[in-house]
């Protein structure tokens, strides 16, 4: 990869990994935009969809409109997620989770059509994995090192955390296999796979870097 000209580095990661920070921080050495709160408010404002309905109806593999709607209608009510009611009344029933799907492949194309950047996640290793100048990143960690930053991340049990991480494991490979048609697990879809267990998010940023400039 050439770091002189634009360039595409992806960070695809399992949770518990500490692939996002590892991004952010990658992206603030190499002083280029990191993509992903920016994609995730594009697809909110194209679907009027919250973070947490985005991601549940990823890992789905059927037409998302009625299970959508059931995720927003019970008690809590739909105004607990931020969501107003009328607005699942506009949504059409030929709309799918492909539709999430062209819109984020769409959002990451004209994210990078705007310079070099770091993009977390979002099947990014797939869409530009023709792309002439990239990089193609994995972050994975054991189960054990997974499980306990979710817990200390997002306070919860160890239980709860591991019951978390197999959820949106399985969400997430149905999505890629879904609409790239591979497993976000072939370590042939990166250029580099890295176990970031007992390193430091900066530890992890700076390998990332060296092996760039070799």
């Amino acid at each position: 990869m050439n770091l002189k000209e634009p360039f595409v580095i992806t960070v695809s990661r399992e949770i518990g990994s500490g692939g996002h920070t590892i991004g952010r921080i990658l992206a603030e050495k190499l002083n280029v935009r990191y993509c992903d709160k920016d994609l995730v408010r594009a697809l909110e404002k194209k679907f009027n969809l919250t973070i947490g309905a985005i991601e549940k109806l990823k890992g789905e593999k059927k037409n998302w409109l009625s299970d959508f709607i059931r995720f927003i209608t019970p008690v809590p009510a739909a105004s607990h997620f931020g969501i107003d009611p009328e607005i699942t009344r506009e949504f059409k029933e030929e709309i799918t989770s492909g539709d999430i799907y062209n819109a984020e492949t769409e959002i990451l194309k004209e994210l990078a059509n705007e310079g070099s950047c770091v993009i977390a996640g979002r099947s990014g290793f797939h869409v530009f994995k023709d792309h002439p100048n990239h990089l193609h990143v994995f972050i994975t960690a054991s189960e054990g090192s997974r499980v306990r930053r979710v817990m200390e991340k997002q306070g919860l049990t160890e239980e709860a955390a591991i019951t978390l991480i197999k959820d949106i494991d399985k969400a997430r490979e149905n999505y890629i296999r879904n609409y790239a048609g591979v497993s976000r697990y072939d370590s042939r879809n990166y250029d580099l796979v890295i176990n970031a267990g007992g390193h430091s998010e900066e530890q992890i940023a700076g390998l990332i870097l060296s092996y760039i400039q070799l």
